[in-house]
């Protein structure tokens, strides 16, 4: 079943200028990328993306990094695009993730590993719609 997910391509990939491997990677496992952006996330925007973990004592050392660099959040299609794109991007910590895989290629540690990728269809559409509107997703 054809899904979107979304992505974000992090501030220690995009200060080493990582987005065209990363996005090589994305299009190699044969997701599409319909919406592509780059941004300098706000301190706002941060707090709001992760405020699930508001409460965890790494929040403000995340939100900051996520505003250190820009970031180039992405809208990515394919088949079950979800779980595709999260085992495209290999396990948080990049010692244990998978040959071959975004996080292995290019991550520094698990604090700063590359990429994000939504982990349901559902976090999936809210992730989305804090950066695109429909009009921005070119299917």
């Amino acid at each position: 079943m054809t899904e979107r997910t979304f992505s974000i391509i992090k501030p220690d990939a995009t200060r080493r200028n990582l987005t065209g491997k990363v996005n090589a990677v994305i299009e190699d496992a044969g997701l599409r990328i319909v919406a592509q952006r780059r941004i300098q996330m706000t301190e706002a925007q941060a707090k709001t993306f992760y405020e699930v973990h508001a409460e965890r004592p790494f929040y403000g050392e995340l939100v900051a990094f996520m505003m250190s660099a820009p970031v180039v959040v992405q809208v990515l299609e394919g088949d079950n695009a979800v779980a595709k794109y999260r085992e495209v991007m290999g396990a948080t910590n990049p010692a244990q993730a998978a040959a071959g895989t975004i996080r292995a290629l290019y991550a520094e540690s698990v604090g700063e590993n590359s990429v994000h990728g939504s982990d349901s269809l559902e976090n999936a559409k809210l992730e989305m719609a804090q950066f695109f509107t429909e009009a921005d997703i070119v299917g």
